[in-house]
């Protein structure tokens, strides 16, 4: 050791003792420092307060508080502080087993007063080990640090979940919860360890409440509710640990602004939820939906679900409304509803223009899009459900909007509109409708088809109802104008002028026979027709044409015999048939005047060019009606004595008949058609589960061709029935597997 070392190990041992002796006469000072130390060390080592004796020894405080100052003087608090800290963490273990036996007992009872009873534990041994307030603020953070970060360690999952559901019991009801409780949650850091969950508590119990009291709730708005439950019942339950030490409501207010505002913003986003995931009934029950549609609009201005909306709406259309078992009149009408619905919800239209879009491209595609519009447009649809508001004013169609920059109301585009958001904006749902195409010229066409259908099927018993297409014209022409409708006037005309005409002609020669007269280069095209009506008919055509000719001499009439209505009665032998038929089928009853038995070539030939399947169907409507017999393929006899066994007995035989005859020609060719949709029934059955004879009738209206009743439809399922391919229970049919 060299000199230099030695005087410097001098110089330090020489500090240390002065600034443990002080300025003590000889080791006195030493002594008291080392008597203070083992004083100190002593009331600060951890103890198990578990132990009998704990809390029994008797400590003069005085004696405490000055080792405490003769160490602080020495500089050494330090050191006695990293000491202190030492021996908690080899003494922890005390607190560990009787965290480990409170646990245990919450497992097997799932009790939460057990984690309640931990958590006072808990306090207690914090409390017993905590040092003197003497000692500062500085000791106490330490000591309060490192007994957290060692409780922590130790507790495992089971007790994050029993304070869970601690904290959850103390919500329902808020008076169960005690401050006493709260201020232990602070003591232990268990507060701010745990924000989140406890937080979740109050998320979950809003969640729960929302979805009891607003699920299928739509007719009223709930916001205004939910927000009133929430200050009585959610807010109590903050208060202790969002807004400890408020001394008056306003500062207990603004203490709890910030945490207030996430649990609305939750509250909001959870009933956005709800009502995104019911939008499509919410659409579906409009307008007794406009509760729910009102609380939307008010989320979504707080909550940024528009996309997830916008989502949900579209995949919801998919599943439920865009697909072949959905009749277009049901689609128009779920889609005007939900144009008036989105227009509540969100006023600009970007979230209407989004849903809308593959609604849009779907109907565009569907054949029968435009007829069942112009039906409804003109009163001709069956549902009674009509698209048009009866309280919305009638107005032209309207043009697709412009930007207007020098409208002083102008306002910018939505930021998530799109780029062709404002090309497609139009107010009025029937413009809306329109748009659907390119040019409304094809409305007027379809509007032109389905006026002459009407007029045609117009009787002299019913001729009032011209006037009634008028009305439906006119209130037309504010929609798509005088110019575009011109036609259809033309065509109103020539009923009148046809009903006119037709009284003349019977004033001069009465006449059984009363056609409706059209001007051919007006009317749609009508589908021609080579029948020639035979015996009475045609001398009736030709006596009516001639008288018509002296009338008007400058035109002739171009007979269209298949259109019509034939009122006939039938003299049979024993009985008398009143029956209203087209005047294919009024033909061929005609022919069997002449002979009771016919053939099918002989029948043809006796009307002129007649495709052979509608011969078949006409002859089966007098089969059906027990007039004809079928004896043999292709024979038809007539029945001037009606037969005991009633042929409809063929279409839905019953169960008890144990051998079926042969099928006849016209049965055949009936069985041979439904034979050709049976894949599409069977494709049917297989996706989508039972199905209800008018469902799968609805859908077969798709498949080509297609033109069976409900009726004959039945007929074919129970005859699959029988032969074990569909089961059938309470009106619905499924696959026998």
């Amino acid at each position: 050791m060299t000199a230099a070392l030695r005087s410097q190990m001098s110089a330090k041992w020489n500090d240390g003792f002065t600034r443990l002796n002080r300025t003590e006469p000889g080791i006195t000072g030493l002594i008291s420092f080392s008597q203070a130390w083992n004083v100190a060390t002593d009331y600060l080592h951890p103890r198990d307060i578990a132990d009998p004796t704990f809390g029994k020894k008797t400590t003069d405080m005085a004696v405490v508080k000055a080792a405490f100052d003769t160490i602080n003087r020495s500089r050494r608090l330090p050191v006695m502080l990293e000491t202190f800290l030492d021996d908690i963490c080899s003494q922890f273990h005390l607190i560990t087993s009787d965290v480990e036996k409170y646990l245990a007992q919450y497992e097997e009872s799932d009790d939460t007063a057990v984690i309640n009873s931990l958590i006072f534990r808990l306090v207690e041994w914090f409390r017993a080990w905590a040092p003197i307030d003497e000692l500062g603020p500085t000791i106490r953070s330490a000591y309060t640090l490192t007994f957290q970060t060692q409780l922590f360690s130790i507790l495992r999952p089971t007790f994050v979940r029993g304070f869970k559901a601690l904290c959850t019991s103390t919500l329902v009801p808020v008076a169960r919860q005690t401050p006493e409780m709260w201020e232990a949650f602070e003591a232990l850091g268990l507060t701010d360890r745990y924000e989140g969950i406890i937080a979740s508590v109050g998320y979950e119990r809003i969640e729960e409440y929302v979805h009891e009291t607003c699920t299928g709730k739509w007719d009223t708005p709930c916001l205004e509710s939910l927000r009133s439950w929430m200050t009585m019942q959610i807010v109590p339950w903050m208060l202790p640990m969002y807004a400890k030490g408020a001394v008056n409501t306003d500062e207990a207010r603004g203490m709890l602004q910030n945490v207030g505002s996430r649990f609305d913003f939750h509250m909001n986003k959870t009933l956005c939820d709800l009502r995104t995931s019911e939008i499509f009934d919410i659409i579906i029950d409009f307008p007794d939906s406009n509760g729910a549609l009102q609380d939307l609009k008010e989320c979504l201005q707080r909550v940024d679900q528009r996309a997830a909306l916008v989502q949900s709406l579209r995949k919801s259309n998919r599943k439920r409304l865009l697909h072949p078992g959905a009749d277009t009149k049901l689609i128009l009408q779920q889609y005007v509803a939900t144009i008036k619905c989105l227009r509540i919800v969100d006023p600009p239209g970007v979230l209407l223009f989004k849903v809308a879009d593959p609604i849009r491209r779907y109907l565009r595609e569907r054949p029968d899009t435009i007829r069942s519009i112009v039906a409804n447009l003109v009163g001709d649809d069956d549902s009674g459900d009509s698209l048009v508001d009866e309280n919305e004013p009638i107005q032209p169609l309207q043009a697709l909007e412009t930007e207007d920059y020098n409208d002083p109301n102008w306002d910018p585009e939505p930021i998530d509109a799109g780029p062709d958001f404002r090309t497609n904006k139009p107010s009025d749902v029937i413009s809306t409708l329109v748009s659907i195409y390119d040019s409304k010229d094809l409305f007027v066409k379809e509007l032109q088809v389905l006026l002459a259908q009407r007029l045609l099927a117009i009787t002299d018993d019913n001729f009032d109802k011209v006037e009634k297409e008028r009305r439906n014209i006119e209130i037309l022409k504010i929609r798509f104008g005088e110019a575009a409708l011109q036609v259809c006037e033309v065509m109103l005309r020539d009923m009148t002028d046809s009903k006119r005409i037709d009284g003349h002609v019977q004033s001069k020669r009465p006449s059984i026979v009363h056609p409706t007269i059209i001007s051919r280069n007006f009317w749609p095209s009508l589908e021609s027709s080579d029948i020639v009506m035979p015996g009475q008919f045609q001398a009736l055509q030709t006596e009516y044409a001639k008288e018509f000719s002296t009338f008007k001499p400058d035109k002739r009439l171009r007979w269209l015999p298949h259109l019509g209505t034939v009122h006939l009665q039938l003299q049979l032998e024993d009985r008398t048939i009143e029956a209203d038929v087209p005047p294919l089928e009024a033909a061929f009853i005609e022919l069997f005047s002449q002979k009771n038995i016919w053939t099918m070539d002989e029948l043809v030939s006796g009307v002129g060019s007649v495709d052979r399947t509608a011969a078949l169907k006409a002859l089966i409507t007098w089969i059906d009606l027990g007039v004809l017999k079928e004896d043999e393929e292709s024979v038809f006899r007539l029945l001037e004595v009606a037969e005991e066994t009633a042929p409809a007995a063929r279409t839905a035989p019953t169960a008890n008949v144990v051998e079926e005859p042969a099928m006849s020609a016209a049965q055949q060719q009936q069985a041979d058609q439904m034979r050709l949709y049976w894949k599409f029934i069977e494709g049917m059955l297989t996706n989508l589960g039972s199905l209800p004879l008018d469902r799968i009738q609805t859908m077969l209206r798709f498949a080509p061709g297609y033109d069976k009743t409900p009726e004959q439809l039945a007929g074919f399922m129970e005859a699959a029935r029988r032969e074990g391919l569909v089961v059938g229970r309470d009106g619905m049919w499924k696959l026998n597997r």
